[in-house]
């Protein structure tokens, strides 16, 4: 984020409280509490300019109300360490996942509403600074329902503030909601005071654009499968100056987080209270910070990632008869070399075939499987005798990933994960490198949140070329873009939409990893069963052993429950069909 804005929200981070509670009172927080409300909002949150800013900058901030992106992704391309109720088939309405979730989103709208009626009704800021204003914050309106109809699939419209106890509307339908979203989007998009994109280094960067606005409405409509208008809005994107970053690897920097790649994110900053947690829940012990690893890689994403070439990657290609034999049994591959006879006997415990053990070549055996594979494996994730540069008591020191884990110093320097007696792949991406990353702690650091990017356009630009007649070819040019970027081999396929459609979703779960994106994918395809909860599939340690197996609740998965919590409050919400409690 750019240093000046970044003063900006930390000048306001004091007073983020004060504007949450004039701001938001009307929200679904207070209903789960038993203080009373009594007014919606107060004239005086607007009164001056300096307080309309600090309303508006409020209703960023709802942005970081349960919007760590990361989480939705470890029920696809990524795995909990520990089973979690979508994926073990326990989850019901009265799951708190699903009211979280629900709570603060609404409390993003009602933040919303506030602002929208404020800075109409209230504030003496200049008419130009009042219209932006209300452009960002339409968009960010529109950004709150579009999560809540992806998710819930209907939702209550609240389009103005109201008290707590009012908040006893019944669900509009999802087409509805989808038509409000269109709404604000389109009168963000007309409002000429809307700035078309910031460049890098603009005091506003951060804020909303013209370009964030188009970008989105392109996704409803890829919802609503629209294909001609979500081609015209990705289009437009583009022209407004968006590209694709040159470097992959690179772009996941923090200073890089401004380049045209981005169009919108979530702003993060090194302080309390407003950074990003990506080091806590993706990173090692041995990273900065002694991390929890909460989210690992599932190797299946691992896998899915092709030769350099394009050709498909193959286990049989690198280790004959790979696929043939347990996951028990596999582990004998993922060896480090010079094994102690315990270590020897206890993996042969496990049921490790040690007969295909090589005592001075397990290591180099194992790595050429990811030697000549896509770059973005390598940039996503930490691989298996691939190293690391973390913290050894305030020094960069660089560990080595290796199984099984022996000693995280005194001259050993295996990278230490919080679960040493289990072996995964783990998330690189956003992890912080070194001893000193700049950062105040775990929970703190400065990447910001990208929720939409070029890379993300132009793959659904490809997805929608390729759903229309005779246009299979064009959605092939923009995959190559993305594949170009990356560094490996371009596709060449005939017009066979079928098959162009799975490796356009290919691209995407390789291209987007641990970015919250791929989740919602899944979930629009209705291909989430499939990929996810078919039989032997649970959470996998590197070799394919199962520590817990997933457990597929039904089609309605598909549709999140409305949290039961809400419907003991308001009796006109309808629950989801194939939710029962």
């Amino acid at each position: 984020m750019n240093t000046i804005y970044k003063k900006l929200i930390k000048a306001v981070a004091a007073f983020s409280l004060v504007v949450a509670l004039f701001s938001m009172i009307g929200c679904e927080k207070g209903l789960l509490d038993t203080l009373p409300r009594t007014q919606v909002l107060t004239a005086n949150m607007w009164n001056t300019d300096n307080l309309t800013d600090l309303g508006v900058n409020g209703v960023y901030q709802a942005l970081r109300l349960g919007q760590t992106l990361y989480k939705y992704d470890q029920y696809v391309t990524l795995q909990p360490r520990d089973n979690q109720v979508l994926l073990n088939g326990t989850a019901t309405s009265s799951s708190g996942l699903f009211s979280s979730e629900w709570q603060g989103l609404y409390e993003g709208v009602h933040a919303a509403n506030n602002a929208i009626w404020g800075i109409t009704n209230v504030s003496p800021s200049a008419t130009e600074k009042k219209q932006r204003y209300l452009a960002e914050v339409k968009f960010l309106r529109a950004f709150f329902y579009y999560r809540l109809n992806q998710l819930y699939k209907g939702v209550p419209i609240y389009l103005e503030p109201i008290e707590w106890d009012n908040v006893l509307r019944g669900r509009n339908t999802e087409q509805e909601v989808w038509d409000q979203i269109l709404a604000d989007l389109n009168d963000c998009i007309a409002e000429s005071n809307l700035p078309d994109r910031y460049n890098a280094g603009n005091v506003n960067y951060g804020r909303i654009t013209k370009s964030a606005a188009y970008a989105l409405r392109g996704k409803v409509y890829m919802y609503l499968q629209r294909w001609d208008d979500a081609i015209a809005d990705f289009q437009t994107v583009q022209n407004l100056g968006h590209s694709l970053f040159a470097n992959y690897a690179n772009l996941f920097k923090g200073s890089n987080e401004q380049s045209p790649e981005v169009i919108f994110s979530i702003q993060n900053m090194a302080l309390a209270g407003y950074g990003s947690d990506y080091q806590f829940v993706f990173g090692s012990r041995s990273a900065f910070g002694s991390n929890w690893n909460t989210i690992l890689v599932h190797p299946d994403a691992v896998d899915r990632y092709e030769n350099i070439d394009g050709t498909k990657f193959s286990w049989d290609n690198i280790l004959p008869g790979f696929t043939a034999m347990t996951a028990a049994q596999r582990e004998v591959f993922f060896l480090r070399n010079n094994l102690t006879d315990a270590e020897r006997a206890s993996a042969a415990a496990r049921g490790a075939d040690m007969s295909r053990y090589l005592p001075t070549g397990n290591e180099g055996r194992l790595q050429s499987a990811f030697s000549n594979r896509d770059p973005r494996l390598a940039t996503n994730v930490i691989l298996p005798y691939s190293t690391f540069v973390g913290n050894n008591a305030g020094v960069d020191q660089q560990f080595t990933m290796r199984w099984p884990f022996r000693a995280e110093f005194g001259n050993t320097f295996d990278l230490r994960t919080d679960i040493p007696a289990r072996f995964y792949y783990l998330p690189r991406k956003f992890v912080y490198e070194g001893a000193n990353p700049g950062i105040p702690d775990r929970s703190n650091g400065a990447y910001d949140y990208i929720v939409i990017r070029f890379a993300d356009v132009l793959l659904l630009w490809a997805e929608a070329l390729n759903e229309l007649p005779g246009r299979t070819m064009e959605a092939v040019a923009k995959v190559n873009e993305v594949r170009a970027r990356a560094g490996v081999a371009a596709i060449a396929i005939s017009s066979n939409q079928t098959e162009m459609r799975q490796l356009i979703r290919d691209e995407r779960r390789r291209e987007l990893m641990c970015e919250g994106i791929i989740f919602f994918d899944e979930m629009r395809w209705k291909t989430w069963r499939e990929t996810s909860f078919y039989t032997g599939n649970g959470i996998k340690q590197a070799f394919g052993r199962i520590d817990a197996p997933y457990s597929w609740a039904g089609d309605h998965l598909y549709t999140w429950p409305i949290p039961r919590t809400e419907i003991q409050r308001n009796p006109n919400l309808e629950q989801n069909e194939g939710w029962v409690d």
